[in-house]
């Protein structure tokens, strides 16, 4: 759907912020492209635990359970584009 991953990431920014409650880091300050994990935005594995049971909960997609998750939680626009393959 045209012009809707804008929006998705948006959304995806404002959900990290707020289940991970990562003081003074507002949804503008995370790049699209920026890596989630290490030198990124520094998340870790209990990190990505949280953030996959939110995204399921959240836009009804199961996340996957092996290595796809590390890709799927790459980027902002890596995991906005695992939902939108996911739901179809």
């Amino acid at each position: 759907m045209p012009g809707s991953e804008p929006a998705l990431q948006h959304r995806l920014k404002l959900m990290i912020v707020r289940v991970l409650m990562l003081e003074g880091v507002n949804a503008e300050d995370i790049a699209d492209d920026a890596p989630l994990f290490g030198a990124g935005l520094g998340l870790d594995s209990v990190d990505a635990l949280e953030l996959a049971i939110h995204v399921e909960e959240e836009f009804g997609v199961k996340m996957p359970d092996d290595a796809g998750t590390r890709k799927a939680f790459a980027s902002v626009n890596a995991l906005a584009g695992y939902i939108s393959t996911a739901r179809g």
